[in-house]
């Protein structure tokens, strides 16, 4: 009879190539093999025989083809699964790292931080599998692998998929469903129809472990730990570890609960608490350990008369003593989330959402059915939110100071309207560029930031008029009572170096108070802010003299920030908080020219930016940025491995590649705080080579298809201008200047034909898409948008023109280039609102034959917004 490996291998022959075992459980035995079809290594599962008999093939791959469906970056894909020689078998990622299991065999216990982020990776993947009907109901140590130094979930549905296929006769094999130091009460008493609930519990215990460096409950046997499981309370990891914060032992401890109803509604829910250093829960009540059960019953009761005995004196001494004083505001939390048909459509550059001063209705930016995008609003006693007529295509929003209103902004103009519905009406038209982040003072001034200035204008109309001069790029303004002056943010390079300042209402002199960014008064003297790895702080603020007095306290961690520095939370007057949590990460996907997404390495998931495809489509060059750098990383795609490519300097990016597909171009800061060009292998065999060393700061880069010229743009400096110049290759060593003038001139793109260079600038007032003759820019122009247009790229076969319009719509434009240039018919491909855009280079790419396009989403299924009542109230008692 042949040997396991022989009879796998002759029964997947042409589709998987067996290598070697590389390990074996009670469920399945694993094989290292080659993906014949794909050219890649992959983990093979082979379901245990005995099992598989008793199970099923047809139900078992029934169950797991609904399970393959799940694509989130902390879950591990499912490739492929199957039926081969009666063996039943599935296909999964080939992660090169390890399990949690070898990493606490290993070092035991984890930091403290690295514990609570990896286990709130496995509460938002399995938040995302239960609102798609998905129960894990294995979690474990195993089954959670470190990939780059992130956890994904393996096995997702195996289990559910044998639960499925045949539950009721495991017992026949001698296995169970779950893992007895991470099953739930209602697991350890047989019950196969569990909920979320069970997942929470072990994620409970999971994390418990991660600190502890043991289980919650451990016996000398599998029964001996069940029994343990149903009779006993573990030791708080606070007790046993100092260093956990009081709110992580809390989130233990509920979701530790006997009782499923007692737990976290939802994994999501349990992240939120994660990210809470405010979360507290009920002391625990330790449990006999031994007795029979009547005793227990009585001690129980004796216990619970005596505490309540003592709750009611203690309540009564203390009703007492306070009589006359009243009742502080309770501190409640909410999970207010829109709608999954009503979603928040993630912008660039600024904050997605706006709170009324009453803290009762909240504005967004999200879809609308066209296609594009437009302003939502949620009245906080009602379930849904409403489109807001007139506000298509609006950006960053903001509630008047007496709510009754709202400010938006549209291509470059500042526009308002009745809450209530009505026209809009225009209070500054476009023209110099888009306006940043709108913020309404009470003074009647609407402030916004436009290129290194804070400006302002009344919110009636008017002539607008800077109120700063030009220190740096201001961002994020926030108005203090009375006019006294305005709060603003600095930006640096990327988040960790951008410096929160206030600018005096009346000299508009700019001090700088803290490196933060983004941030908001709380009345009647705090400030709110974020750092750069998502922190909320709060930290005293004296009015009066505009400077903070004491030390900052922290409100929720996980709020993401922008790589332009937006922190997503806002305040009202009355004391309510709101916060996105989650979606800091994005992911990678094609779309294809209908719109159809499909997930690149779901496993592959940072903060991405600016992607880059060779000439062949079979590597990706792109930006990945952290709390304090970014770097060019390299990718063979899709799923293949991925290198590093910029190792020196902090601020790297911009990646093109060089016309024969060995090398990539970036700017750099590896010399000094300007920006150079730089040219590297992209195999990263050889050293970066300085391409162009100017004294003005530069950017973008993109050669001729032939290599005889290096196009490049400076960078738009604190003056907010980027211009255009070519250097010939073999020839004069001094750039000539293609475009140069007053306004921005991004996005330089030559054609595949070397004849014509397409680009955007705002010479109109607002982005629009142009081409002109290559090298001789002077000659001729064409304009190709329409309404606003931006990030130009051309199909590598030639023929047509990429660009979004004004409407965030991905755009076709059939072009001649020979004789001449000629620009014909445009056609909306799919809406792009939803994937990451960027007027100052493109963020996206073209495959070789324009069939699909490699877009940025932001990461799904972990994102959640939490609206705080009375935060004010929790905030001074822990200050």
């Amino acid at each position: 009879m042949p040997d396991p490996v022989s009879r796998l291998s002759a029964a997947l022959s042409g589709r998987y190539r067996i290598e070697r075992e590389l390990g074996r459980g009670g469920m399945a035995t694993v094989y290292l093999a080659d993906d014949l079809r794909h050219g890649r290594k992959v983990a093979l599962k082979v379901l245990q025989p005995e099992l598989a008999a008793v199970v099923g093939a047809e139900r078992f791959l029934a169950e797991i083809r609904i399970t393959a469906k799940l694509q989130h970056p902390h879950i591990l894909p499912l490739h492929d699964s199957g039926e081969a020689d009666g063996l039943l078998f599935y296909v999964m990622p080939l992660v090169e790292g390890e399990s949690l299991r070898e990493r606490l065999d290993r070092e035991r216990q984890l930091p403290v931080d690295e514990a609570v982020r990896i286990a709130t990776a496995v509460a938002q993947a399995l938040d995302y599998a239960h609102r798609r009907g998905i129960i894990h109901r294995d979690i474990k140590p195993a089954n959670i692998l470190i990939h780059d130094g992130e956890p994904v979930v393996s096995d997702f549905g195996i289990a559910i998929a044998l639960s499925a296929g045949g539950a009721g006769r495991l017992t026949e094999t001698g296995l169970s469903l779950g893992t007895p130091h991470y099953m739930s009460p209602e697991q350890a008493t047989g019950d196969t129809s569990v909920g979320p609930a069970t997942d929470v519990w072990a994620v409970g215990c999971v994390l418990y472990e991660l600190l502890v460096g043991e289980p919650p409950y451990t016996g000398s046997t599998p029964q001996a730990v069940l029994g343990r499981i149903l009779t006993s309370e573990p030791e708080s990891v606070t007790a046993m570890r100092r260093s956990v914060p009081s709110h992580v032992d809390a989130v233990i401890r509920r979701a530790l609960e006997k009782v499923p109803a007692d737990r976290f509604a939802s994994a999501g829910e349990m992240v939120r608490a994660l990210g809470d250093p405010g979360f507290g829960y009920a002391v625990p009540v330790v449990a006999p350990a031994a007795g029979d059960s009547r005793a227990r019953r009585w001690k129980a009761l004796a216990l619970g008369l005596g505490a309540t005995a003592l709750l009611l004196a203690v309540g009564l001494a203390l009703a007492l003593t306070t009589l006359s004083r009243p009742e502080p505001p309770a501190v409640a939390r909410f999970d207010v989330t829109p709608r999954i048909d009503q979603p928040i459509a993630p912008g660039e550059t600024d904050v997605d959402f706006a709170l009324s001063p009453d803290g009762t209705r909240i504005v967004y930016r999200g879809p609308r059915p066209d296609g594009g995008t437009q302003l939502w609003i949620r009245a906080l006693d009602q379930l849904d939110a409403v489109p807001v007529a007139g506000t298509e295509d609006a950006q960053s929003a903001v509630f008047s100071p007496d709510g009754r209103s709202l400010a938006f902004e549209v291509g470059g103009a500042i526009r308002t309207l009745p809450v209530t519905g009505g026209p809009p009406v225009t209070v500054l038209a476009a023209g110099g560029g888009p306006r940043h982040t709108l913020a309404w003072g009470d003074d009647g001034m609407l402030y916004f930031g436009l290129d290194a200035r804070l400006v302002r204008v009344r919110s009636s109309g008017g002539e607008p008029e800077a109120l700063t001069a030009e220190p740096g790029l201001q961002r994020f303004p926030d108005a203090l009572p009375e006019g006294r002056g305005v709060l603003l943010t600095l930006l640096g390079a990327y988040p960790a170096l951008n410096r929160i300042a206030v600018a005096d209402g009346s000299s508009g002199e700019v001090r700088e108070l803290l490196t933060a960014t983004m941030a908001r008064y709380a009345a009647p003297g705090h400030l709110v802010y974020a750092t750069a790895d998502g922190t909320l702080l709060a930290a005293p603020f004296e009015l009066s003299s505009l400077e903070v007095t004491g030390p900052p306290v922290a409100l929720a961690r996980g709020v993401p920030v922008k790589p332009s520095g937006a922190a997503q939370f806002a305040l009202s007057k009355s004391g309510t908080l709101l916060y996105a949590t989650g979606g800091s990460s994005s992911e990678l996907v094609w779309v294809s020219r209908t719109g159809v997404v499909e997930p690149i390495d779901p496993s592959w998931a940072h903060v991405f930016s600016h992607p880059a495809l060779s000439a062949d489509g079979r590597r990706l060059a792109v930006t990945i940025r952290s709390e304090t750098s970014m770097h060019v990383w390299v990718k063979q795609l899709d799923r293949g491995p991925s290198l590093q490519l910029s190792v020196d300097g902090d601020l790297n990016g911009y990646p093109s590649w060089t016309p024969d597909g060995t090398s990539v171009t970036f700017f750099s800061n590896r010399a000094g705080p300007s920006f150079d060009l730089y040219t590297k292998r992209a195999d990263g065999s050889t050293q970066a080579v300085l391409e162009l060393d100017e004294e003005r700061a530069l950017a973008e880069s993109a050669w001729a298809p032939d290599g005889s010229w290096f196009v490049f743009r400076t960078d738009r400096g604190e003056a907010g201008q980027g211009n255009v110049f070519a250097l010939r290759r073999g020839g004069s060593d001094e750039p000539i200047p293609l475009l140069e003038s007053a306004f921005a001139e991004l996005s330089p793109t030559p054609s595949p034909d070397g004849r014509w260079l397409a680009y955007t600038s705002n010479e109109t007032g607002r982005e629009e898409v142009y081409v002109v003759p290559f090298p001789d820019a002077g000659a001729a122009k064409w304009v190709i948008s329409i309404g606003g247009g931006s990030e130009p790229i051309w199909a590598r076969g030639g023929g047509e023109l990429f660009y979004r319009n004004g409407r965030a719509e991905m755009v076709s434009v059939q072009v001649e280039t020979s004789p001449t240039f000629v620009a014909g018919e445009r056609s909306v491909l799919f809406p792009a609102s939803r994937f990451r855009s960027d007027l100052n280079h493109p963020q996206y790419d073209a495959s070789p034959d324009a069939e699909r396009f490699l877009m940025i989403q932001p990461a799904a299924g972990d994102a959640s917004l939490v609206l705080v009542v009375n935060f004010l109230a929790e905030l001074r008692e822990r200050s």
